[in-house]
């Protein structure tokens, strides 16, 4: 926030908080000079509904008086004037740490216990299972979905098909640390035809229906793939890059779907969590997510 800024809504908000009380003070003055007790305004509704012109109770009208002394007393204990934090010194920040540090003392030595012990092991534990499950669904959940199944381009936790390995190691690796895969884009390169074989290879070499002449042609242009998807097409977990010679496919199995990853490449990113969980808790996601059953032991 910058300083004219900080001043503008400083200015802004004090003067709408005494402008309200002083609009209440004027109303209530010529209210008391021009007063007729009972005097019947120039309004009827519903024939007989009429507008007698009555002051607000003395109550009512003090009450008024009294949020706006809040409203004043509020925005010097708390920051609500631009840069002004407020004698009390509150934040939105310090009040999520300290809840943070509340939770840790708590918490903390249950997941130490359990950030001790063995990944194989604290998966098959029906408590630890639970506790992984339940920072699974609130951090990992929006992207792979709440059975752990994936969408289109997060992949699914609960099949065989791993792009950096399956095993507890690995896995906790790529929680900890996060991956960004990337498949650069081959549409210059290969050109209109040249991408239209390296489909139909692709499109082969998994077993699926395809163009037996474009796909022969495909084979040698493939070779621009092979650096990272491996000369057979069964991919390469030190880099990410998927096994072609399956049914498992992030980003979509139709032949549009394989043409535009071929042409326009794609960019995938799973963000670290390290910093953010802290490794007790990744620990146990990662368990959790060996628990579902498809992990490598």
């Amino acid at each position: 926030m910058t300083e004219g800024l900080s001043w503008y809504i400083t200015i802004v908000s004090l003067a709408n908080v005494l402008a309200m009380g002083w609009l209440i003070w004027w109303s209530g003055k010529g209210s008391a000079q021009n007063y007729t007790p009972g005097a019947e305004m120039s309004h009827t509704w519903d024939g007989d509904l009429r507008e007698l012109n009555n002051p607000l109770p003395r109550w009512w009208l003090w009450l008024f008086y009294v949020t706006i002394v809040f409203a004043l007393l509020y925005l010097a204990l708390y920051p609500g004037l631009g840069k002004a934090v407020g004698m009390l010194g509150w934040s939105q920040e310090g009040a999520y740490q300290e809840e943070v540090q509340e939770a840790n003392a708590e918490y903390g030595p249950i997941f130490q216990k359990y950030a001790t012990q063995d990944l194989a092991v604290v998966a098959k534990d029906p408590q630890a299972q639970k506790m992984g499950q339940r920072i699974y669904l609130n951090y990992c959940a929006m992207c792979h979905g709440a059975d752990a199944r994936g969408a289109t381009g997060f992949p699914n936790l609960t099949d065989k098909d791993w792009l950096y390995g399956g095993d507890p190691k690995a896995i906790k690796a790529t929680i900890l640390q996060g991956r960004n895969g990337v498949m650069p884009s081959f549409g210059a390169a290969l050109g209109d035809q040249g991408t239209d074989e390296v489909v139909e290879y692709v499109l082969k070499i998994s077993g699926r229906e395809h163009d037996a002449t474009k796909a022969a042609a495909g084979e040698a242009r493939f070779a621009l793939c092979a650096g990272c998807h491996m000369p057979n097409g069964q991919g390469n977990q030190m880099l990410g890059a998927p096994n072609l010679t399956d049914n498992v496919w992030l980003y979509g199995a139709s032949r549009a779907a394989i043409r535009k990853s071929v042409v326009e490449g794609r960019n995938g990113v799973m963000p670290a969590h390290k910093d953010f969980l802290g490794e007790p808790k990744v620990h146990l996601v990662a368990a959790y997510v060996l628990s579902l059953g498809q992990g490598k032991p």
